[in-house]
């Protein structure tokens, strides 16, 4: 199976930080034979690391810590994720909990407060729009998963 994954669960530094968040259960995936597709929609859309955090807005916008709109880079990111996704056949994404780009079922509010909402980002929200199946890591049991696909 072909999986859309988010880049820094591979060891790619491309998070705000400039950190990457590796993660084990991730990298199970592709050792129980699925073809892991990385993507970071924020850089696909052109948005630098590290750059300024930024939280999805109650009104859909995307606003950065400095106050910037960014919306439009992340909606461009999200549409290149999905074209991704299309052209490698993935009916199942694994991205980033709460990012405002990848969150699949929580996210920040957009105060800057750390305060969590339910919501989706932009890329989860577009990709679950058009059928694939959006997960994070969080909520990604390697050995359960493996006994369904």
């Amino acid at each position: 199976m072909n999986i859309l994954i988010s880049h820094c669960f591979l060891g790619e530094p491309c998070r705000y930080d400039g950190c990457s968040r590796l993660d084990r259960q991730v990298i199970e995936l592709h050792r129980a034979g699925h073809n892991l597709v990385p993507v970071c929609p924020e850089v696909l859309g052109g948005l630098d690391t590290p750059r300024a955090p930024a939280e999805l807005q109650p009104d859909g916008r995307v606003i950065n810590e400095d106050g910037e709109d960014v919306t439009e880079a992340y909606l461009a990111g999200a549409r290149k994720a999905l074209e991704i996704a299309r052209e490698n056949g993935c009916t199942l994404a694994v991205l980033k909990a709460r990012s405002p780009s990848c969150g699949s079922g929580e996210i920040y509010d957009g105060t800057f407060t750390h305060t969590l909402v339910p919501g989706w980002g932009v890329t989860a929200k577009l990709l679950r729009e058009e059928g694939i199946l959006v997960m994070d890591e969080e909520n990604l049991d390697s050995h359960l998963f493996e006994s369904q696909v």
